[in-house]
Order: structure tokens, then sequence, then C-alpha cells
């Protein structure tokens, strides 16, 4: 019998440790999330539905630019280097925030050049996104650098720094009036909290250490970013088509039903800050229990995801939609619906695509994405041909729901094959 106590005090201990550090990932990403909602509301209403469309092709831009970063720097970072922080954690941590660096700057530089040849309200966006690249896809890699260690605390204050910086940011774009102040304030605010990330790991970005962390990580890092801008790159195109086929109003209808759901955005996207993490610890403790692990993440979300479209349904009223939205409401809240049923599927398969992550099975989960991804697209313009912004939101829906089932058949066969993640040469790692 007190075997038994002993034996339960442990697992007992684990699952509180696992929980804290998943609270903490709601609580990071509830401020980010929280933040990027307060900022499209608030260009949304501050610019109208055309404008408000060329300031989503620009996030839906960034959005595709950060996830390379990740798939060269932080995703690896989380599958290899997950735990207490050490000095082979500190020197995986310059290299990968300086890769993050690295891509920002080159991007940036495209953006900016892209932003020039295209001129008017559109190009002077992607402009200013080129300009502020860097500091916002720096702060995104102490994050993830931090939710690796198991701090997730500091991310969290990371972020808060991030979301006072954008107070001020905003009244001073708000005077200008323009799309292009707009994305500069949201961007140089992040600068403020990319400073701040420096002062809490005491630690510079290493752009000397770019080329040995790619090489490191070459296993892992290329097909991370193939699948990373395959999951946002679908997005960004699906975004571009439909403004080329409907218009850029209708960019804006659908990112405006995107911020109706962004709260319960927040919990999916914060929960995907640490199972990555929270899957390979539990793969190292108890295999046996990582097919339950991520059937319970997947469905636990999709429920949630469920319930907070239907509090939208039927239980949001017109006048407060108005009040967030302004003119963009009125088409968005048609979007409800079917923008709802593609969060459930997306939040089904984040299970499925944290267990590949955690099993390093880079090349399944590889498939899993492009597959996803073309069905994504082909859904999003196909609806988008034949119905506008609502089209484009049921094909959408339909896309992410096949995309989820490829996911799991993926994941059950990764799971059939796995053998042990090969080893980091950690004295390479420990090399300045």
């Amino acid at each position: 019998m007190v075997t038994g106590r002993h034996r339960a005090a442990p697992r007992s201990g684990a699952v509180r440790a696992s929980a804290g550090r998943l609270s903490w990932g709601l609580a990071d990403q509830a401020v980010s999330s929280m933040t990027n909602f307060a900022v499209g509301i608030y260009v949304a209403r501050s610019l109208g539905a055309t404008a408000f469309g060329i300031f989503s092709l620009a996030w839906v831009t960034y959005g595709v630019l950060i996830n390379v970063s990740r798939g060269l720097a932080t995703d690896p970072l989380m599958v290899r280097f997950s735990g207490p922080p050490t000095d082979l954690w500190r020197a995986a941590v310059a290299r990968a925030s300086g890769t993050a660096l690295a891509v920002g700057t080159a991007a940036g530089a495209a953006c900016l050049l892209a932003g020039v040849l295209i001129g008017g309200s559109l190009g002077g966006a992607f402009a200013a996104l080129g300009v502020v690249l860097p500091a916002l896809l720096l702060q995104d890699s102490w994050r993830f650098a931090f939710f690796a260690s198991g701090e997730g605390r500091k991310a969290f204050g990371n972020d808060l720094v991030w979301g006072a910086a954008l107070v001020p940011s905003m009244v001073i774009a708000a005077h200008y009036g323009s799309v292009v102040a707009f994305v500069v304030a949201w961007g140089m605010s992040s600068a403020v909290a990319a400073g701040y990330g420096c002062v809490q790991t005491g630690l510079l970005p290493s752009l000397g250490g770019v080329r040995a962390w790619l090489r490191q990580q070459s296993d892992l890092g290329p097909r991370y970013l193939i699948e990373n801008v395959g999951n946002s790159g679908g997005s960004q195109l699906r975004m571009y088509g439909l403004g080329a086929i409907a218009g850029l109003a209708d960019v804006g209808t659908v990112r405006g039903a995107e911020l109706l759901l962004g709260p319960f955005l927040a919990v999916l996207m914060g929960l995907s800050l640490v199972t990555v993490a929270e899957a390979a610890r539990v793969l190292r403790r108890a295999p046996h229990r990582l097919r339950a692990f991520c059937l319970l993440l997947g469905a636990g979300q999709a429920a949630a995801a469920l319930s907070w479209g239907l509090v939208l349904l039927f239980l949001l009223p017109d006048g407060v939609g108005e009040y967030l939205l302004g003119p963009v409401w009125q088409s968005a809240s048609e979007l409800i619906l079917p923008a709802t049923l593609g969060v459930v599927g997306a939040s089904f398969f984040t299970g499925a695509a944290a267990g590949l992550r955690a099993l390093g099975a880079a090349r399944r989960s590889l498939r899993a994405q492009l597959l996803a991804s073309a069905a994504y697209v082909t859904g999003g313009l196909c609806g988008a041909a034949l119905a506008g912004a609502l089209g484009s939101a049921w094909g959408v829906a339909a896309g992410v729901l096949f995309g989820a089932v490829v996911w799991w058949a993926q994941f059950g066969s990764a799971l059939r094959e796995h053998e042990p993640v090969p080893e980091v040469d950690h004295e390479e790692m420990r090399t300045p």
C-alpha cells in the first residue's frame, strides 16, 4: 500500500506541473490574442471594410512569415530542448532567436521591396510590415523559448509589456488614420517586448550561430518550414484569391468573422504554445498514453469551439456586433456558422499535430499539412468563385474537416512506426 502511494505521488505531481504549464499557455495567449483582437476591432472601426481588407492582407502575410520563423527556429527548439533552463538551453535559445531575427530581416527586406513596387495603400502596408518584421519575429521567438523551458509566466509577462505598449501606439496611429500608421504602431510596440525578452533571458540573439543551428536541425527545420508555410500560406492564398475574385471588402468581411472567434482562438493558440512540449514529456514518461493525451486535447478544443460558435449565433445581440465591427458587422455575421465549423475541425486536428511533433515524425506531419492546406485553399477559392465571402467560408469549413481526418490518419501511422528520436549532438551545441 505504501508503494502505491509512492507511485501515485510522482504521477499526481507531474499532472499538476503539466496543468500549471498549460494554464500559463492559456494566460499568455489570452493576453496575446486579446491584444490582437483589440487591434483588429480598432482598425475595423477606424478604417472601414476596404482599408481593413488591406490591413488584413498585411496581417496574413505576417502570419506566413512568423510560421517560417517558427519552422526553422522555435519548432525544433520546442521538440528537442523542452526542459528546465540549462547551459544547453541557453545556447540553443541564442541560436534559435538569432535565426528568427535573420528570417525577419530577410523577409522584411523582401516586403519592403514588394511594397515599393506595388505602390498605393496596399504597397504602403507591405512596406510598413517590412520595417517591423524583425521585431515581430524576435518577440515571438522569446515566447517559445520560455515555454520550452517551462517558464510560461515569463512569456505572459512579455506579452503584457507588448499589450501595454500597444495602447499609446494605437492612439497615435488613429491620429494619422491610415493603414500604414496602424501597421507601424502594431509592429513597433512589439519591439519594446522584443527588447524586454533580452532582459528576461539575459541573452542576445546569436546571428553568428544561425548557420550552425540550421545545420543541427536540418532533419526537422526544413520539413517544419514547409509544413508551417503550408498552413499559414494556405490562409494567405485564400485571402489573396478572395480579394482578386470578390474584392477587398470581402477580405475584410472574412477577417471580421475571424475576429468574432478571437476569444476562442486565444484558447486554441494558447494551448498550441505548450502542447508540443507536453506531448514530448508524455512520450518520454509514458509513451502508451500519447494517443489518449492527443485525443483528449483535440476533442476538448473542438467541443469548446462549437460552444463558442453557438454563443455567437444565438446569444450575441446585433447591437454588440455593430459596436465591435462597425460597418463590417452585417456581412461578417453571416459567416459565423461556417467559420465556427472550420475552427471545430482545426481544433480537433491540433491534438494529432502535437503528437506528430512530439514523435519527431516530420515527414508525416508535412504530408498531412500539405494535403490539409490543399483542401483548405481549394475549398476557399472555389467557394469564393461561387458565392463570394460566404461561399469561401463554407468551402474552407469543408476543407478543414477533411484535413482533420488526414491529420489523425497520419498520427495513427506514426504511432505504429515510432522509433526513438535521434539524440542531439550536445557537444556541438555547446561550441560557440
